[in-house]
């Protein structure tokens, strides 16, 4: 005979059908209470944002021990004290990319009528994957992504859906353009069944790091990635391109997709996008731009034409968390035949009964890419497209552009500092101490060394953020602006930040060897 159950399971809790103790549950004048005190919070932070250093600079272990270890709280506690040591947490431990000094990676300044949207979204929680999950949600995403394709000059017939990110955006027309140009029916008899040469795509050595995982996820693999030269200016080399499809071709192989990048990461280069287009045309390709970042830029009338030439491409992507500030995460892939899309990414489960059969059907975006459940990133970009309006959108980013050649400009006129690149709204530069022989041997290792620490501790010091950027083998700080706080005050200070920096570490570490005489 057995002895008692040593794990008894816990007693049944009768539940009332007309009454629920739900633990996350608030009553309305809690939540008000609550929401008030945060507004208060975050409007505290930004009213003095610009007073706090970029970054505290503390190490992993100093931001641990602040949020503290421990198991699972066994018990529920109090709403308010938990939303206080969040906030005290976030705004005390961040780095804060909404600072006018932020000028490290491509992530802008969030809008903050995008915050507040945000906050309405996750209240109302729409499911954006099918139509009558999020009607309303739909339909505005819907416009969405057609306001953002008038923007840029891209045709507003096209289709497309807001995603996390420029990988997922990018990703997105790689699986369009997979369906679209392979010989075969790659969905249903996968990558190895065509009998033909492999499938190959071409990109330039500037381009993001995307389309390695792209390659590599979707079944292409990191070899079907054919790297093609840039010029001095470090974009395609056209040449170079029709020399790599010629030569597929003549293996076998199956040129797929060209993919042009509009704004590099490292320079902000702009690829020659027209003659991309006329190459692909003539090829039968597919023409993706990667324009995550640079591609809004295409809404000043004052862009170049290979910027603009974008809108000749078979799909785009651009993110509105970049160059439309709205808050993380907001990615926008476009197509132009929007078909494409559905043909690649849908499928019609038995459990899916979405009105399809309506004499007008509705979009349901789970067909439309890679998520079937999807939150409803759209609004807070279609907030922020009305509040500034295309006016104040082009004069945003017209703004970043002429802060990044201001910092450029102050940069040459610095005695200790090598001015490199400008492209759209980034400068690349470094720091070159006085009495330093650039002739000797090693000089140029202990220029990339130097400026590689000078970069860490100009990062930790919290004054102003950079990042680098490789250009010709050699390390360089990068200051790209896309920040609607910055002013020309801020730029202007960057140059004597890193020289000051630069200064005391070279004192530190150069060789007698690389001293002038």
């Amino acid at each position: 005979m057995s002895g008692p159950d040593p794990n008894p399971p816990p007693p049944r809790r009768d539940v009332s059908p007309r009454h629920r103790d739900a633990p996350l549950e608030m009553a309305p004048d809690q939540f008000r209470a609550l929401g008030h005190r945060m507004v208060e919070r975050v409007a505290g932070y930004l009213e003095t944002l610009r007073g706090r250093p970029v970054t505290p600079g503390e190490t992993p272990a100093q931001v641990r021990a602040a949020l503290g270890g421990g198991s699972l709280p066994e018990r529920g506690a109090d709403p308010q004290a938990l939303l206080d040591r969040a906030a005290d947490l976030l705004i005390g431990h961040s780095l804060y990319n909404g600072h006018p000094r932020f000028f490290g990676y491509i992530t802008s300044s969030a809008a903050p009528i995008g915050a507040l949207g945000d906050l309405l979204v996750s209240a109302v929680n729409p499911n954006v994957g099918g139509w009558q999950l999020a009607p309303i949600a739909s339909e505005i995403e819907v416009q969405t992504v057609r306001w953002i394709a008038e923007l840029i000059g891209y045709p507003a017939t096209c289709g497309g859906l807001l995603v996390s990110g420029g990988n997922v955006a990018n990703f997105v027309a790689f699986v369009a353009a997979r369906h679209a140009k392979a010989p075969w029916d790659v969905r249903a008899r996968g990558m190895m069944a065509g009998g033909q040469g492999a499938l190959r795509v071409y990109a330039s050595k500037e381009t993001h790091t995307w389309i390695q995982k792209a390659a590599d996820l979707f079944g292409l693999g990191t070899e079907s990635v054919r790297w093609i030269d840039t010029t001095a200016d470090l974009r395609m080399d056209t040449r170079a391109l029709r020399a790599a499809i010629a030569a597929d071709r003549a293996a076998g192989d199956v040129p797929l997709a060209v993919v042009g990048t509009a704004g590099s990461v490292s320079t902000g280069a702009i690829d020659p996008l027209a003659e991309i287009a006329t190459i692909c045309r003539e090829q039968g390709i597919w023409f993706h731009v990667d324009g995550a970042y640079g591609g809004i830029a295409a809404a000043l009338p004052e862009a170049s034409a290979d910027l603009k030439a974008l809108s000749e491409a078979d799909s785009v992507a651009v993110d509105p968390h970049k160059w439309l500030y709205a808050p993380l995460e907001a990615g926008c892939t476009l197509v132009r035949d929007g078909a494409r899309l559905r043909d690649a990414f849908s499928y019609m489960p038995s459990y899916y009964h979405f009105g399809e059969e309506q004499e007008e059907p509705p979009v349901n975006f789970y067909e439309y890419g890679l998520q079937n459940s999807r939150g409803f990133r759209a609004l807070k970009v279609w907030l922020g497209l009305q509040h500034a309006g295309r006016e104040g959108c082009v004069r945003s980013i017209r703004d970043d552009i002429a802060l990044a050649a201001a910092m450029y400009r102050a940069v040459e006129a610095h005695p200790e500092l090598e001015a490199f690149t400008l492209g759209l709204s980034i400068a690349t530069f470094r720091y070159v101490p006085p009495g330093f022989d650039r002739a000797a041997a090693g000089a140029e290792e202990y220029l990339d060394t130097l400026n590689e620490r000078l970069l860490t501790r100009l990062k930790d010091g919290g004054r102003a953020f950079l990042s680098n950027a490789v250009v010709r083998e050699r390390f360089l700080l990068r200051a790209c602006i896309v920040n609607f706080r910055t002013t020309l005050d801020d730029v202007q200070a960057v140059p004597e930040i890193v020289a000051e920096i630069g200064r005391e570490l070279d004192r530190e570490q150069r060789p007698a060897s690389l001293a002038r005489e």
